[in-house]
């Protein structure tokens, strides 16, 4: 896989990509970072890269040109036949589409990926119109760039690249994860598949710290029990801090036996 990252401040990603499994990746070939300098595709003696919006209003906008001419020498497919030839441009915009777990595995399944970086006040709208495929934000809040997005889809991408993970079968386990959203590569089932739910808890030894104890089930040696308990946990944790999951889960009976049986110990006195 290629990445091809756009940006004013380059040096920003000298450290986000030389850590953990973005770097074991990139060392193994799995995937080949490029990182852009913006100023490099001016062509004024400032190497200027943004200027002031028609109509008026506070900060400075991203000017056209230079995004431009820096993608269009990528030499990518027409607009229009991107998807098919498995590449696509990303334009970072706190008006973009939510960054999800079910994005990154469509992402994952790219041969070639272009993360432009906005700033500043925003981006001229012709590069999310004419330039970009769609647009992606990380969160319902605004950063002072695109650099911390792009650093974060990259690192959700390219951990879902078969061989990026030495367990690639623990990717199908966390949270978000459906299984509906096939990921690349085949691998076991995991112990307890999380459904798009969030993660069951994880315990490690001692199974004594402090007094704290692990649950006694998981050091039982009853796996349907574990499985079970992991299952329970995982709807537990989903309830509690995001419901809005539950929604949108693929559910089974026996999932929605766990929830009678916690909204029952809920209300128990």
């Amino acid at each position: 896989m290629q990445i091809d990252i756009v940006t004013i401040f380059p040096d920003f990603f000298r450290g986000p990509l030389d850590y953990g499994i973005i770097r074991r990746a990139r060392e193994a070939g799995l995937v080949t970072i490029a990182v852009h300098d913006l100023r490099a595709c001016t062509r004024d003696r400032h190497r200027t890269v943004d200027d002031r919006p028609f109509g008026g209003g506070e900060g400075m906008v991203l000017k056209p040109e230079p995004i431009f001419e820096c993608v269009e020498g990528f030499e990518l497919a027409p607009r229009g036949e991107r998807a098919a030839n498995k590449q696509w441009v990303v334009l970072l915009s706190a008006q973009g589409r939510p960054f999800d777990q079910k994005q990154a595995a469509r992402l994952a399944r790219l041969s070639r990926l272009v993360l432009i970086c906005g700033r500043y006040e925003g981006v001229d709208e012709r590069v999310g119109t004419f330039l970009a495929d769609e647009e992606i934000s990380i969160g319902n809040y605004v950063l002072s760039g695109g650099e911390l997005g792009a650093a974060v889809i990259a690192d959700a991408v390219i951990r879902l690249l078969p061989g990026a993970v030495g367990n690639q079968a623990s990717t199908r386990q966390e949270s978000f994860f459906s299984d509906a959203d096939v990921l690349i590569g085949k691998g076991p089932n995991s112990t307890c598949a999380s459904g798009g739910l969030l993660d069951y808890p994880h315990y490690t030894r001692p199974a004594d710290f402090r007094g704290m104890t692990v649950p006694e089930v998981l050091v039982s040696g009853n796996h349907d029990d574990i499985r079970r308990w992991r299952r329970r946990s995982a709807l537990e944790k989903t309830l509690r801090n995001r419901p809005d999951l539950l929604d949108r889960a693929r559910l089974s009976d026996e999932d929605r036996e766990l929830l009678g049986q916690i909204a029952g110990d809920e209300m128990a006195p």
